[in-house]
C-alpha cells in the first residue's frame, strides 16, 4: 500500500495540488478496490471529519481525469472506483451480491475483443464483464 507521501508524488506528477482530501480518497480508492461513491465518502470522513459530498464528487472526477483511478459501471451497478490502472484488465460481477474482483486481460480465442467494424473510431480499449456467482453465493445455492 503507498504512503501519504506516494500519494503526493502521484498527485504531483499529474500535476494536481497536494489537498488534504485528494490524499485521503486516494487512500480510500487503494486501499479499497471497487468501491462506490457512498463508501468512499464514508471511510474519507473517518480520515477527514467533515468533508462534504460534493467535495469528493469533485476529487474524485479529477483523480479519473488525471488517470489515478479508474471509474468503472457495471450494469446494474452505481459508479466504482479502483486504483489499478494503465493495465488492460477486466472484472468479473457476482450476479447475486455484486462483488467485483479483477481478471487480468483475456487470453485464448477472443473473437469479440476484435471489432468488426469500426465505424470511423480509433478503437483504444475493450471492456469486458464477467458475470457469474461468487464462491460464497455458489456455495448458498448449491446447497
Amino acid at each position: 500500500m503507498p504512503t501519504a507521501t506516494d500519494f503526493e508524488r502521484m498527485l504531483r506528477e499529474v500535476a494536481l495540488r497536494v489537498t488534504r482530501p485528494r490524499v485521503a480518497v486516494l487512500s480510500v480508492v487503494h486501499g479499497h478496490p471497487h468501491a462506490d461513491t457512498d463508501s468512499i465518502i464514508g471511510l474519507v470522513r473517518e480520515d477527514l471529519g467533515g468533508v462534504s459530498h460534493q467535495a469528493v464528487y469533485d476529487v474524485l472526477r479529477a483523480l479519473t481525469a488525471a488517470g489515478l483511478v479508474r471509474r468503472i459501471e457495471p450494469q446494474g451497478s452505481v459508479a466504482r472506483y479502483e486504483a489499478r490502472v494503465g493495465d488492460n484488465h477486466h472484472h468479473v460481477v457476482c450476479r447475486s451480491c455484486g462483488e467485483i474482483a479483477d481478471v487480468d486481460c483475456a487470453v485464448g480465442s477472443a473473437p469479440c475483443l476484435t471489432a468488426s467494424e469500426s465505424h470511423g473510431f480509433v478503437i483504444d480499449e475493450a471492456e469486458v464483464t464477467y458475470w457469474g456467482l461468487c464462491p460464497a453465493c455458489s456455495t448458498v445455492t448449491s446447497n
